[in-house]
């Protein structure tokens, strides 16, 4: 029988621990919930991404599912590079944090960045040769997501 070292913490009150051994529903749900496709693959996260509007206001609304862990309050960067666009965009939020999956034993973080509507239009009709999202002090580039056509 095996026996590993974060429930023998957790035996002994290491709150961490627990958290860690604690079947999260929640997080689960963000997973199977996720309504938008693939945008960005890294070595070891997905970025899902999808735009939204509300009063006005345009979003490019991004999960992050993977290693990425964070907990800032000075929010997050994301950067669209590609044929004839470079953008440079900032979280809606200045405070983020990833809530952990027990069960797919990943971080998920959701971050809405502020977008133009122009933009967005530019953005579909574009090659992206570099997506990077930056947060304290992690650094992730991403490839953009071809999804494989099955005949």
């Amino acid at each position: 029988m095996a026996f590993s070292l974060t429930k023998l913490l957790a035996a002994f009150g290491n709150i961490r621990a627990m958290e860690k051994l604690h079947v999260d529903d929640h997080t689960e749900a963000i997973i199977n919930d996720i309504e938008n496709e693939p945008f960005a693959v890294s070595e070891s996260n997905i970025l899902y991404a999808g735009f939204n509007e509300l009063g006005g206001y345009y979003f490019l609304q991004t999960v992050v599912v993977g290693s990425f862990k964070v907990k800032t309050f000075n929010g997050a960067k994301l950067r669209l590079k590609g044929d004839g666009i470079d953008l440079n965009l900032n979280s809606d939020m200045s405070e983020l944090e990833s809530d952990y999956s027990n069960v797919s034993k990943r971080y998920i973080t959701k971050i809405d960045f502020e977008i133009e509507k122009s933009d967005i239009e530019t953005l579909k009709d574009k090659k992206l040769t570099e997506i990077r999202l930056t947060s304290k002090k992690q650094d992730i580039n991403f490839s953009k997501y071809i999804a494989d056509s099955v005949s």
